[in-house]
């Protein structure tokens, strides 16, 4: 019996072959019951073989998945990971799925395979696999890559519509921005492009300003509650600077009147190292005549607060401009006299 062509099946497909293509290859249900003896195959899911008797590793389980389900494709978190997404490599953000996973399959590993299939389909995921249908299924995976999966730009919207928080869904978007795995541009055609989409406001805000140059979710909090929340001049974005020390990106500037805001999203200490490359970014900042100012989550999340510390610095720098309220217990319109 020729099992070449089995071979190279399983080389290309990460040790996983289904059935199907064992049959194709020329093998037999015989053939497979022995090499299911000899312990040269074993079952992951019904008619699909990996060649090892081993724990299936997660892109092992991710071909079985797919080829169970065959024509399929990876969706939400497991695309991601797929794609090399960072944030996913790890499946660590794969529990904003797992809610949705249990309404569609019956999930049992922490860490479930996500698939997509047309919309047309009605299937039964096996345990640890979690099953979403797609219309325009062939347009919107890569059926060739290996293993197939969503476009980047299609699981990535997804991922961020089924997150729990609007915190979750700027992690993903802005994440995947930063990496430079795609821009804003390109995430806020293909949202053009779907149909109905869940939080597809908060979408297009967020993508918004990502574009403007907002990578992470304490800039989008600095920039919504305390910047344009109280009247404050718009800043300019991730400005890149090149210092003694090498490129550096300031997080908001306001160039005119000489301020930077750096803000720091660290919730413990992280060491000297950094510290150091602080200490560095704002002595560079000063010897160009900017005054910093360093913000954390602490001085964000009190907004009216912050801006009114912002605005007494910027006015001292020349903005005449007036902070404004964000509604009516914010203590800015009492304390004006503050930044006069």
């Amino acid at each position: 019996m020729d099992l070449s062509c089995a071979h190279r099946l399983l080389r290309s497909q990460d040790g996983v072959i289904s059935r199907s293509q064992a049959l194709e290859c020329g093998l037999d249900d015989n053939g497979l019951e022995r090499l299911l003896r000899r312990r040269e195959l074993a079952r992951i899911h019904p008619g699909i073989y990996v060649d090892h008797t081993g724990p299936a590793t997660w892109s092992q389980r991710a071909w079985a998945a797919t080829l169970f389900h065959w024509p399929a494709a990876l969706a939400g978190p497991s695309a991601l990971r797929a794609h090399g997404v960072r944030s996913f490599t790890g499946g660590g953000r794969a529990d904003a799925w797992i809610d949705k996973g249990i309404r569609f399959g019956r999930v049992a590993d922490v860490d479930p395979v996500h698939v997509v299939v047309d919309a047309s389909r009605r299937v039964v995921p096996p345990s640890g696999v979690v099953v979403t249908r797609r219309s325009d299924f062939e347009s919107r995976v890569l059926l060739h890559l290996a293993p197939p999966r969503l476009r980047l730009d299609e699981a990535l919207l997804d991922v961020a519509s089924s997150c729990r928080g609007e915190a979750d869904a700027v992690a993903v978007l802005s994440d995947a921005c930063q990496e430079g795995a795609t821009t804003a541009s390109r995430l806020r055609a293909t949202l053009a492009a779907r149909g109905r989409l869940p939080r597809r406001r908060l979408l297009l805000a967020i993508l918004d300003d990502i574009a403007n140059g907002t990578m992470s979710v304490l800039e989008r909090r600095y920039l919504s509650e305390v910047e344009r929340a109280h009247g404050l001049p718009t800043a300019r974005r991730q400005v890149r600077a090149v210092t003694r020390w090498g490129v550096t990106y300031r997080d908001v500037e306001y160039p005119e009147l000489g301020v930077v805001v750096e803000l720091d999203g660290r919730f413990v200490h992280a060491g000297p190292a950094r510290e150091w490359a602080d200490l560095e970014r704002d002595v560079d900042a000063a010897s160009r005549g900017d005054a910093t100012l360093r913000l954390g989550w602490s001085h964000v999340l009190e907004p009216c607060r912050a801006s009114l510390l912002v605005g007494q610095l910027l006015r001292s720098r020349g903005w005449d401009g007036e902070l404004t309220s964000c509604g009516p217990s914010c203590g800015v319109a009492r304390s004006r006299h503050r930044v006069a």
